[in-house]
């Protein structure tokens, strides 16, 4: 049961990022040879409005085959046909896309679960938060500049930037007390384990209902925050702060779900939906902002050839673009057979 519900996530996510290539292709007047869902010999096939429409064996996956797209092919109709700015458009629909359908999920669940707005619950004694005059049912407005329109940000502030708190300079924090906003530079202290914090406690289980137009607001503001950590989580695997081995595939990930379905399972099928609905959202804004790196083959690196093309006003190579994405390939490739042992790895030798 599992399988077929990570199956139908990775289904729709996945579609629904190649429906972004296939909706700007079109509006670009670039043909469309073939959109799939999955990968293979195809299942089913049907050709309408001279694009075939194919579902394939392997469902993980999926595909939006332009006329043209690896060859150097400028003949009408053709990718490299279009102008740069309009290929721009058609290869940054797909993240984009991503961004919207993790809106829309995290606007059903808002309107399901509530928010979890960012109100202090207490303050730790003797912690700085408490020594700056923060105090329960204050609302925390920004810290560090940031805006913060959850709690769980807070929560990852401190657990993304101990580097940062624990540098001994102070963190500007702004709250609201009584409808009055203050302001005031923290010191975060040191705990037992080694940590630093700022002394704030509450929980992001704490919810409050909103209404449908509030709930169109902090969809954004749960998309904003599914996206924020999945940079900060690529940050630390650049940074070194964490392994590679910390990374999780597809396997991972229905994993995951297995977890997460047989854990809330006992509360009902209410609960065990919206917690898939939320890792919904962490998959589609995870494949945006990934698609989005600087890596040759991914919709970043070609998005990043296309901004060299359009700065030198001059087509580039197609035989050298064609070698970086091929050499991106084969990366990408090498990565997703290390992700997938390392996941193997942890089902038959878990930690």
């Amino acid at each position: 049961m599992s399988i077929i519900i990570a199956i139908l996530i990775f289904s729709v996510i996945v579609l629904f990022h190649e429906f972004g290539h296939f909706l700007l292709a079109k509006k670009c007047g670039v043909v469309v040879e073939e959109f799939s869902l999955g990968f293979g010999p195809r299942l089913l096939s049907h050709v309408w409005g001279g694009t075939r429409y194919s579902l394939k064996l392997l469902p993980l996956g999926g595909s939006c085959m332009m006329k043209g797209e690896d060859l150097e092919d400028y003949s009408e109709g053709s990718f490299f046909g279009k102008p740069v700015w309009q290929r721009m458009l058609v290869i940054a629909a797909g993240p984009v896309f991503n961004f919207i359908l993790a809106w829309v999920f995290s606007v059903i669940l808002v309107l399901n679960a509530g928010v979890d707005h960012p109100i202090v619950l207490g303050v730790a004694q003797g912690g700085a938060a408490e020594q700056a005059g923060i105090e329960q049912g204050d609302r925390i407005r920004s810290i560090d500049g940031k805006r913060i329109l959850l709690f769980r940000e807070i929560t990852d502030y401190v657990y993304y930037h101990q580097e940062r708190l624990g540098n001994g300079k102070p963190v500007t924090v702004t709250w609201e007390h009584e409808g009055v906003k203050k302001s005031a530079d923290l010191l975060p202290t040191r705990i037992e384990d080694g940590r630093y914090v700022l002394g704030i406690t509450g929980s992001s289980n704490y919810r409050y209902r909103v209404s449908i137009p509030a709930s169109l607001y902090y969809g954004l503001a749960e998309t904003r925050y599914w996206i924020a950590m999945t940079y900060d989580s690529l940050r630390m695997l650049f940074t070194g702060q964490a392994a590679v081995s910390d990374l999780s595939g597809p396997i991972g990930v229905v994993e995951a779900i297995s977890d997460t379905v047989e854990e809330t399972k006992s509360d009902g099928a209410f609960y065990v939906f919206l917690n898939m609905l939320s890792m919904a959202i962490l998959l589609s804004a995870n494949l945006g902002v990934v698609n989005l790196l600087p890596i040759p083959a991914l919709d970043g690196g070609r998005l990043l050839l296309l901004i060299v093309e359009a700065i030198r006003r001059k087509r580039n190579n197609p035989e050298i673009e064609m070698r970086i994405n091929f050499a991106g390939v084969v990366l990408l490739l090498i990565l997703i057979v290390f992700v997938m042992f390392n996941d193997i790895r942890r089902l038959i030798w878990p930690m």
